[in-house]
């Protein structure tokens, strides 16, 4: 199974797309995807539901950053611009709530995750599956 498919099997399981997306890549990185599960949980949903910058975005970010401890804080910035870049390409955008094309959200309350959700919610598997596809290309780097 590639990246893209396990993050999207672990969004619909349940998981945030921040926590699909780390904890897809955490065996390429070695890190624990429990640890991951645990750091990556307040990222969901635009940060905490808030519909700010793209859980999967983050949940990308972390990976890249993690497996590249080399680069100086000029050149991880550079290599996640052009990573979050990509992403844009692909989905117009990397704001949660442009992508969603919805009204930031008042409440901290996740949504119920039912089928008619995964239905709602296709743009996210294409954001986890697509985070994840770019976070295995930058990590092979």
């Amino acid at each position: 199974m590639g990246y893209a498919d396990k993050a999207e099997e672990l969004f619909r399981s349940g998981l945030s797309c921040a926590q699909a997306v780390s904890m897809a890549l955490a065996p390429k990185v070695g890190l624990d995807e429990n640890t991951l599960k645990a750091i990556s949980a307040p990222f969901g949903a635009g940060f905490a539901r808030s519909r700010e910058v793209c859980g999967a975005v983050s949940g990308m970010l972390m990976i890249i950053g993690y497996a590249h401890p080399e680069l100086q804080k000029r050149e991880i910035y550079a290599l996640s611009r052009e990573a979050m870049e990509e992403f844009k390409a692909e989905l117009g955008s990397y704001v949660c709530r442009e992508i969603l094309k919805t009204a930031a959200e008042t409440s901290s309350v996740p949504s119920e995750r039912t089928p008619e959700y995964y239905v709602k919610r296709v743009s996210c598997v294409t954001c986890v599956r697509t985070a994840a596809a770019i976070a295995d290309r930058y990590t092979s780097r």
